[in-house]
């Protein structure tokens, strides 16, 4: 049984809160919370990516508390090593094959020493190809043991073909480790597709795992990542935390990246402006000033006062129409609107192989209710995030 959702929702909101000041600032005493604002402080911090992290950052000794972050940051670690041992033999593999690949995100904020192993969960192996090359690169999956599970308009997901997902509050070490094969870096914002791979695929790839071409590509990467995040109301903690890191490495040369196109990356400024506000001096002031004049007025006025709870899975209901204010005309509005009341037929696939192969998805009836039926609860009640209810209700069956 869970408490009463008010409870859970207020929690969830203190919690998150409190933890990404801890983490940009740490030093804090531990919070004066109940047991079940502890418990929930357990679920956020594994729904946001950061309970290993926070491992070594925050000194609070509530016992419990420490037991779950110390367990996390082992489970990490572990799982660390078989991510870099996996991408040892993708990278020989490709480079017999003659397959230049980019290693995405999380592999390459650990390449360049921006993590130490056991800091960062990694939840899959992200991988960028070319669109000629993505036969052979699913080949070479195949042949390391995987097979295709689903396909998205952003990518292909590869699983495992032994091993099944482990159920549980936050990361465990023999979690299968998925595989993300991409041809294209892109999002939809909230209709209309942003592309920037030209920006993060080599000039000159070499067969096997490339780097990003700069420091700036990658920033670019991750500030539209933590974009699509944002419009869907995803972002993690974690996606600040990589922004903030990499920006300290960020010459004034590494930022002008953000225009290598000649395009104006209006869809950075709200990220940046979630990292400037939990991680004070990260972004310089020059970057915003230029991107501001760029971003439609109603988005660069919400992203202002947006909070992390607000644009997380630490918030607790569902959102109606999620990332409209992100429309750039009225047109995008309204296909915004459509889509939601009529999906695609692409939505309606996706949402299916989400029901399959997600966890947290299996066994709510929610999820599988018809759209009609959906919509019509929307319009009456209150209706929670399965996401948020999942790690929720491990956290209390945790401790």
């Amino acid at each position: 049984m869970l408490p009463p959702l008010k409870l859970v929702k207020a929690g969830l909101r203190r919690t998150t809160e409190t933890l990404a000041h801890e983490l940009a600032r740490p030093g804090d005493a531990a919070p004066a919370w109940n047991e079940l604002e502890w418990q929930l402080a357990s679920a956020a911090a594994a729904a946001h990516g950061v309970s290993p992290l926070l491992c070594h950052h925050s000194a609070w000794q509530n016992p419990a508390w420490r037991r779950f972050l110390e367990s996390q940051r082992a489970h990490v670690e572990c799982r660390h090593q078989r991510i870099a041992q996996l991408l040892r033999r993708i990278d020989a593999e490709a480079r017999s094959a003659g397959v230049a690949m980019v290693a995405l995100k999380g592999s390459a904020l650990h390449a360049i020493g921006l993590y130490a192993p056991g800091e960062r969960p990694m939840a899959d192996v992200d991988l960028l190809v070319r669109e000629e090359d993505l036969d052979l690169a699913s080949k070479l999956l195949q042949a390391l043991g995987y097979v295709e599970s689903f396909a998205q308009w952003k990518h292909l997901t590869f699983k495992p073909a032994a091993g099944a997902p482990v159920m549980g509050l936050g990361e465990h070490r023999d979690t299968p480790i998925n595989i993300e094969l991409h041809t294209r870096i892109q999002e939809r914002l909230p209709v209309s597709t942003v592309d920037i791979t030209d920006r993060i695929y080599p000039r000159q790839p070499s067969p096997g795992l490339n780097p990003y071409p700069s420091n700036g590509a990658l920033m670019s990467h991750l500030l539209l990542h933590a974009a699509g995040n944002l419009c869907g109301r995803s972002l993690r903690l974690i996606h600040l935390n990589d922004i903030s890191l990499l920006a300290t490495r960020m010459l004034a040369s590494d930022w002008k990246a953000l225009w290598s196109d000649g395009q104006s990356p209006w869809w950075a400024l709200p990220p940046l402006r979630m990292v400037a506000r939990y991680f004070p001096n990260a972004v310089p002031r020059g970057v915003l000033e230029r991107i501001e004049p760029h971003c439609a007025p109603l988005l660069r006025a919400l992203s202002r006062r947006h909070t992390l709870t607000q644009v997380s899975c630490s918030a607790l209901w569902l959102s109606a129409l999620p990332g409209i204010e992100w429309s750039r005309s009225m047109q995008e509005a309204g296909r915004c609107v459509k889509q939601r009341i009529k999906p695609t037929q692409e939505a309606k696939q996706e949402r299916a192989d989400m029901v399959r192969t997600q966890v947290w998805l299996q066994g709510q009836s929610w999820v599988t209710l018809k759209h009609g039926r959906r919509l019509l609860t929307w319009l009456t009640r209150p209706v929670p995030r399965m996401d948020t209810l999942y790690v929720v209700r491990e956290a209390l069956q945790h401790f």
